[in-house]
Formats: structure tokens, C-alpha cells, sequence
């Protein structure tokens, strides 16, 4: 149970969760990749890529000092965007000149936003094209006023339920999660790093409390472990595996042929 100064929304279908929701009726798979913003001069050429390799939506790190829930691989490259001059405005700057056709995700950590004021925020991303937030560092007991400035814009907070949550939490996390679920596949911090596999185990869960679109992340680098999660999930997040070929000099062309490589072994397997 949520403690009483919490309010409780209970489950508004944003736009992005229609989207997604629509896209689960196609029988495909849903892929996400992860793209740390500001990482190159180009990184907006990467999101392109991304769309052409066929991306279903694309989630967008906003780097930040302390990413407290990555891995070595993310922690290098916010830090390395970070020293380009990225800052939460350039990375708005950026997207707000541009125009995907597929949903844009926020990935980031509370202090950015509490730093520039929640409407502000929430009007911002709302502008520059975002859908929806991922804030990992933001529990449920603490997330009402984001909740209040967020929904005046129609952003969906998406929520991650980790292994160790028990079921009246996925309970809660899942009655208040909008766009999809985030499925964390270890509990571990992300990247390929050790850890039991428990995704199976965490879809299982959710899909007892929700039917909302579940995807897995944290692990996923190759198109055998994409194909391997999407066999209970409705999608799979692919970051770290995809940051760190960016980090080793991996052109947009080569991002492209390795997104496309995931989205083809994911169809043949549906």
C-alpha cells in the first residue's frame, strides 16, 4: 500500500502506451534501443538509423553525473557527452530541430528536472517531442509531484520492476507505470554484467497484476538474447551493448546493420 500522502492516479492510457498498445496487435516485437544524447556531434544520426533499422520507439539517456542505476559502458559515455557540453536544454535544442516517426522515451535521473523546476521540465519535453520518462531514482512514494506536472503534458511514466519486487509491489508499480513496463532482467545495474537472468520471471509478475506492454531490459546484447527475452515479453531494451559499439567507434552505418540484424532476428522468431 502506498503511504496515505501519496496520491494514487491509478492507470491513464497515455498516447505513447495507445501507440504501443496498437503495435502489440501487429504479433511483432517491440525493439527499443538506447542512445546516450550528445555522445558524438552526430548522435542525432544514430536516432535515424535507428528508425530505418526498425525501431518500434527509441529511449534517450540525458546524461547525467551520477547514473546511478548504469553500468560501467553508460557511466563512460554520459561522462564522455558530458565533457562535449551536453546539458538537459542542448539535448531538448537538438531533438526540437527534428522530427522522428517513432515515440522518443526519457531516460534520466530526478535531480535534472527538480533542477530546472517539474512544469518547466514536463512542458519541455512535451515540446521537444518526448512521450514519456524513465526516472529510476524516483520511487512511487516520492513521485506525485512529477506525476502532477507530467500528466498536463501527457508524458507517461514508465516504471521498472526489478527481481526482488514482490508481487503487492509489481501490483502498485504496475497500476501507476504508463507506455509500457520495464522489465529488468537482472538485479544488476545495466550492461552485460553477471547476475541471474530473471526476466521470465519479472514478465510473469507483471502480467499477473497488468496488461500492459512489457518490455526487458538490462542484458540484452545480441540477437539471441533479444530473441530469447521476446519469447515472453512483448519487447526487448537494448543499451549498453549498442552505447558501447558507439563508444568503439561504430559509424551510423554499422549501428544500423546491427539494429536491423536484432529487428530481423526478432521477426523470423514471431
Amino acid at each position: 500500500m502506498l503511504p496515505k500522502c501519496v496520491k494514487s492516479y491509478g492507470h491513464a492510457v497515455t498516447e505513447l502506451e495507445r501507440a504501443l498498445r496498437d503495435f502489440r496487435t501487429s504479433n511483432k516485437k517491440a525493439l527499443v534501443p538506447y542512445f546516450v544524447a550528445g555522445l558524438t556531434e552526430n548522435w542525432i544520426d544514430y536516432l535515424k538509423a535507428a528508425v530505418m533499422a526498425g525501431a518500434t520507439a527509441i529511449e534517450i539517456g540525458i546524461p547525467f553525473s551520477d547514473p546511478i542505476m548504469d553500468g560501467a559502458v553508460i557511466q563512460r559515455a554520459s561522462v564522455e557527452s558530458l565533457a562535449r557540453g551536453t546539458t538537459f536544454q542542448s539535448v531538448l535544442a537538438d531533438l526540437s530541430r527534428e522530427k522522428l516517426p517513432v515515440p522518443i522515451v526519457a531516460m534520466t535521473y530526478y535531480n535534472l528536472f527538480h533542477h530546472a523546476g517539474l512544469e518547466r521540465s514536463a512542458n519541455m519535453l512535451a515540446r521537444a517531442g518526448f512521450g514519456g520518462t524513465i526516472i529510476p531514482d524516483l520511487p512511487l512514494e516520492e513521485m506525485t509531484p512529477w506525476v502532477e506536472a507530467s500528466q498536463k503534458e501527457g508524458l507517461a511514466n514508465i516504471l521498472l520492476v526489478a527481481p526482488s519486487s514482490p508481487a503487492s509491489r509489481v501490483r502498485e508499480i504496475t497500476k501507476h507505470s504508463q507506455g509500457f513496463c520495464y522489465a529488468a532482467a537482472r538485479m544488476t545495474v545495466t550492461g552485460r554484467s553477471g547476475g541471474t537472468d530473471a526476466g521470465g520471471s519479472v514478465v510473469s509478475r507483471i502480467r499477473d497484476a497488468s496488461d500492459i506492454p512489457v518490455y526487458v531490459g538490462i542484458g540484452i546484447a545480441t540477437s539471441a538474447d533479444a530473441v530469447d527475452a521476446a519469447k515472453y515479453a512483448d519487447g526487448v531494451i537494448i543499451g549498453s551493448a549498442l552505447v558501447e559499439k558507439i563508444l568503439n567507434g561504430a559509424s551510423v552505418g554499422d549501428i544500423e546493420e546491427f539494429l536491423t540484424s536484432i529487428r530481423r532476428a526478432l521477426d523470423a522468431a514471431t
